[in-house]
C-alpha cells in the first residue's frame, strides 16, 4: 500500500539530499513539516496539480516577497529549479521545499479585534502588492474547485446533507449568492487573489501577521472574494459575530476602501464560502470519509451557517460596512398604510406577510432587506428579471428616441417581421398595443369587423383581460365575486377538464367528447339565430387552473367555429414565446392555425407590450375608414425591448431549456403526487405547470385553504408561488425561463416537507 510519508521522505533524500522527520500538515495536497535532527524546520510540498498552477504560485510568491509580505520562500533543488517533477502515488507530481515561517496559526489564537484588523490590513497589502499581476500573467485567469465566483457549482451537493436544517441553511446561502452576488461580481474591482485566506494559512505573533502560507488557490478574481473568505473563517471563531467581523473589514478598508458594489456582495460571498465548504465536505465524505484533514472546519462551518444564513443581508451589510450609505427602507407596515391611502381598495397584495420588493435578477426577486426569493410565478419577466441585454436595449433606445407609429421607424418593422417569422405564414399582419388585455379587446373588434357578427364563445373559467369587454367575456371574472354573469353576446362552453370536469379520464380520451359538447353550444346559438364572431381560447387555461386543452379538442372546435362563420383566436398572452418547450406557440401542439393570435406579458420582459397578429384579410376588413391608433403601441423603446427578448430566447436556447427543465419539474411533481394524497393532479407543459390540491381523491373536495397555507409557507422559505383556478386550489408554476435545475430540486424538496406537514 502506498505510504505518502515514506514516499515524501524518499523524494527529499533523492532531490535535496535531506534526511528529515515528516509530519503531515492540513491541506488538500501532500504537505509536510520537515524537521532535521539539528532543529532546522522546512515545509515539503508535493502536489499533483498541473505544472502551470505551481509556476503561477511561485511567481505570485516572488512578487509578494519583493513587497515584503511574509510568504514562504522556495529552496531550489540542486539544479536550481524551484521544483522537481517526479512520481507520487502513481501520479505525476511537483515537489517543492520551502522555508518554514514562524508563528502560530490564526485558528489557534482566536480572533481579537486587533488581530482581525491586522489580518484585514494584510489582505489589502496582498492586493496592493499584486496590482497589475493578473493582467500580465498568462495563467492568472484559471479557475478551481474553491473559486468563490463559481460557488454555485457545488449547490447540488446539499442534497447529500444528513440534516435538513443544514441543507436549508446552505441552500439559502447559495440562493443569496446567485441572486445578489454572482450577477454583480463582474462589476467589482478585480486583481490577483491569494484565494484561500483561511485561519490555518495566516500565521500570527500576538496581534501581528508574521506569515501567509499556501498560495495553491491563487487566481484572478474580484478582490472582495479574498476579504469574504477571511471573514467566513473569522465568523467560525468563538465569540465572533458581525460586529467583531467588522474589525477585519475595517482593517482592509483602511488601506483599500470598499466600493459600494463590493459592500453589497460581501455578506452574500461570506455565506457562499461557508456553504461551499460544507458542500465540498459532503462531496468528499461520500468518497473518502476517513480523510480527516478535509473535514477540519466542517463542524464550525455548519455552526456558522446556522448562525448567519437567516440574517437579513442588508442588515448584515450595514454592520460589516457601516459607511455603505444605503438609506434604510421604510417598515413594511408603514409602506402598506401609505398604499392603502393612495391606491384603490380592490388592489390586492400577495401573502399573509406582504413583501417589499426592490430588485429582481434572473429567477429571483429581492426584498428591501436584501433577502432573495425564488420567483416561480412571474411569467412576465420571461427571460429573467432585469435581463441586462433587455435593460440595455431599453435604456439605449430611450436615450435616443421614443415616439409613436405615425412616424417611420425601423424598429417596429423589424419587430413585426421577426415576430411573424415565428408564426404560420398566414399570420402576417401586426397591430401593437400595450398589454394582453388591450390586445384581446382589439382582437374582438377585428373579429366583429371581419365577420359582421357580435357574439363570442369562451371556455368556462377563462380570463382574457381587465378591459370592459374582456371582463365581460371572462367567466373567471363575471362568475366570480362582484361579477354579474355572462352578457347575452357571450356563450360559455364547458371547460375540457378531464380531471374534475363533466367528462373525466385521460386527455386523449376526453378531447373528442368535449369537442362534441362545444359543438352543442354552437348549435344552440344557431337555433337562437346567433352566429359567432370569434372563439377565444388559451391553449392552456391559466386562471382556469393551469389546464392544458386535451388533444383532439381544438382542431374540431376550430372547424365548427369556422363553419359557423366565426374566427378562431388563440390567446397566447401567458403561454407563448417558447414557454411550453415543444413549440414556440402553445397552439402549435394542436395542429391548428388560428385566424388571430393575441400576445402580451412576456413580449417586453416586463416592459408593457401587447400585440395582435392576424391575416391580411382580417386586417383589411378592419380598415373601414376609422383609424386605429395606440399612442404607445409599437413605439421604438417597446420594439427595442421586444427585439432583445427574441434575441435572448434564441441565443440562450430558452425554448429548449423550458422543455428540458419542464420535464424534470413535471417528473418531480408527479413523484410528490405518489407520496402525498393532497396532490390530486399534476399537469402542464414546459414551464407552465399546475398542481391541483384536493382533500379527497374520490370526491375531489378542493383543498383551497391548504393551497393558501402552502403558498405562505413557501414564501417563508424564500420561494414565491400563487394559487389559481376557479376553486383557488391550484398551485400555479410559471417562472422566468432562466430558472436553474438546482432551483427546481430545492423547491421540490421544500414542497415535499410542507406537504408532509399537512398530510
Amino acid at each position: 500500500m502506498f505510504d505518502p510519508l515514506s514516499a515524501a521522505q524518499a523524494l527529499l533524500v533523492r532531490h535535496w539530499s535531506l534526511s528529515a522527520r515528516l509530519e503531515r500538515l492540513p491541506g488538500e495536497n501532500a504537505n509536510f513539516r520537515a524537521s532535521s535532527g539539528s532543529g532546522e524546520v522546512w515545509v515539503f510540498k508535493v502536489a499533483t496539480d498541473p505544472e502551470g498552477a505551481i509556476s503561477l504560485e511561485e511567481d505570485v510568491s516572488a512578487r509578494l516577497l519583493d513587497a515584503g509580505i511574509p510568504v514562504p520562500a522556495c529552496i531550489p533543488a540542486p539544479d536550481g529549479a524551484p521544483f522537481v517533477v517526479t512520481e507520487f502515488g502513481g501520479k505525476v507530481a511537483w515537489a517543492r521545499l520551502q522555508h518554514f515561517l514562524p508563528g502560530r496559526p490564526w485558528r489557534e489564537l482566536g480572533s481579537s479585534p486587533a488581530r482581525l484588523e491586522a489580518i484585514g490590513h494584510t489582505v489589502a497589502q496582498v492586493h496592493r502588492a499584486l496590482e497589475g499581476f493578473a493582467e500580465n500573467h498568462p495563467l492568472a485567469r484559471r479557475t478551481h474547485r474553491w473559486d468563490l465566483a463559481e460557488a454555485h457549482r457545488w449547490r447540488p451537493e446539499t442534497a447529500g446533507f444528513e440534516s435538513p436544517n443544514h441543507r436549508r441553511a446552505a441552500e439559502r446561502s447559495f440562493h443569496l449568492f446567485a441572486a445578489t452576488a454572482r450577477p454583480l461580481l463582474p462589476g467589482c474591482p478585480r486583481g490577483m487573489l491569494h484565494g484561500d485566506i483561511n485561519d490555518e494559512n495566516v500565521l500570527m505573533d500576538g496581534d501581528r501577521v508574521v506569515g501567509l502560507v499556501d498560495l495553491g488557490d491563487t487566481q484572478a478574481g474580484a478582490l472582495v472574494q479574498d476579504l469574504a473568505i477571511a471573514l467566513a473563517y473569522a465568523l467560525q471563531h468563538e465569540g465572533v459575530g458581525l460586529n467583531e467581523g467588522a474589525h477585519l473589514v475595517a482593517g482592509y478598508a483602511a488601506l483599500r476602501p470598499l466600493q459600494p458594489l463590493e459592500a453589497r456582495v460581501l455578506f452574500p460571498l461570506v455565506l457562499a464560502r461557508l456553504a461551499t465548504s460544507a458542500a465540498i465536505a459532503a462531496h468528499r465524505r461520500s468518497r473518502d470519509p476517513d480523510h480527516s484533514t478535509w473535514f477540519s472546519h466542517e463542524r464550525s462551518t455548519l455552526e456558522a451557517l446556522h448562525r448567519f444564513a437567516h440574517l437579513a443581508p442588508r442588515e448584515a451589510q450595514e454592520i460589516l460596512v457601516p459607511t455603505s450609505g444605503r438609506p434604510p427602507a421604510p417598515p413594511v407596515e408603514e409602506l402598506q398604510a401609505h398604499r392603502r391611502r393612495a391606491l384603490g381598495p380592490s388592489l390586492s397584495l400577495s401573502y399573509e406577510r406582504p413583501l417589499h420588493i426592490t430588485e429582481g435578477r434572473g429567477a429571483h426577486l429581492i426584498a428591501a432587506d436584501g433577502r432573495p426569493y425564488l420567483d416561480l410565478v412571474n411569467n412576465v419577466c420571461h427571460v429573467g428579471h432585469a435581463h441586462p441585454r433587455v435593460a440595455r436595449a431599453i435604456a439605449e433606445q430611450a436615450a435616443t428616441l421614443n415616439t409613436n407609429t405615425r412616424y417611420l421607424h425601423g424598429h417596429v418593422v423589424r419587430y413585426a417581421q421577426r415576430l411573424t417569422a415565428t408564426l404560420p405564414d398566414s399570420l402576417d399582419t401586426c397591430f401593437f398595443v400595450n398589454s394582453g388585455s388591450e390586445a384581446n379587446e382589439l382582437a374582438l373588434r377585428l373579429a366583429r369587423a371581419a365577420t359582421g357578427a357580435r357574439d363570442v364563445l369562451v371556455l368556462d373559467g377563462a380570463y382574457h383581460g381587465n378591459t370592459g369587454n374582456c371582463v365581460a367575456m371572462s367567466p373567471y371574472k363575471f362568475d366570480g365575486p362582484g361579477g354579474q354573469g355572462a352578457p347575452e353576446w357571450v356563450h360559455v362552453a364547458p371547460v375540457p377538464d378531464g380531471y374534475r370536469g363533466l367528462v373525466r379520464g385521460a386527455p386523449q380520451e376526453v378531447g373528442v367528447e368535449y369537442a362534441e359538447r362545444f359543438g352543442r353550444v354552437l348549435d344552440r346559438m344557431g337555433s337562437e339565430g346567433r352566429s359567432p364572431a370569434a372563439f377565444f381560447a388559451e391553449p392552456i387555461l391559466s386562471c382556469g387552473g393551469q389546464l392544458p386543452l386535451p388533444p383532439g379538442y381544438l382542431e374540431p372546435a376550430y372547424a365548427r367555429v369556422r363553419a359557423a362563420g366565426g374566427l378562431c383566436v388563440a390567446d397566447e398572452v401567458q403561454v407563448g414565446f417558447g414557454r411550453v418547450g415543444d413549440h414556440f406557440w402553445a397552439f402549435e401542439e394542436h395542429g391548428v392555425v388560428p385566424d388571430i393570435v393575441v400576445l402580451g406579458k412576456p413580449m417586453g420582459n416586463g416592459h408593457p407590450m401587447g400585440a395582435v397578429v392576424t391575416t391580411r384579410g382580417v386586417a383589411d376588413a378592419f380598415d373601414d375608414g376609422m383609424e386605429f391608433f395606440s399612442t404607445f403601441g409599437g413605439n421604438p423603446v417597446s420594439c427595442a425591448a421586444g427585439l432583445a427578448v427574441l434575441d435572448v430566447i434564441e441565443d440562450e436556447g430558452l425554448q429548449g431549456r423550458a422543455l428540458e427543465l419542464g420535464c424534470h419539474f413535471l417528473d418531480g411533481l408527479c413523484k410528490l403526487q405518489t407520496r402525498h394524497s393532497l396532490v390530486g393532479d399534476v399537469r402542464g407543459r414546459g414551464l407552465f405547470l399546475g398542481v391541483e390540491l384536493v382533500r379527497d381523491r374520490h370526491t375531489l373536495e378542493p383543498a383551497d385553504t391548504e393551497a393558501t397555507a402552502i403558498v405562505n409557507a413557501m414564501r417563508e422559505q424564500g420561494v414565491l408561488l400563487s394559487t389559481d383556478g376557479p376553486l383557488h386550489n391550484v398551485l400555479k408554476i410559471k417562472p422566468p425561463l432562466v430558472l436553474e435545475r438546482d432551483d427546481i430540486d430545492y423547491f421540490l424538496w421544500l414542497l415535499d416537507a410542507v406537504l408532509e406537514g399537512l398530510d
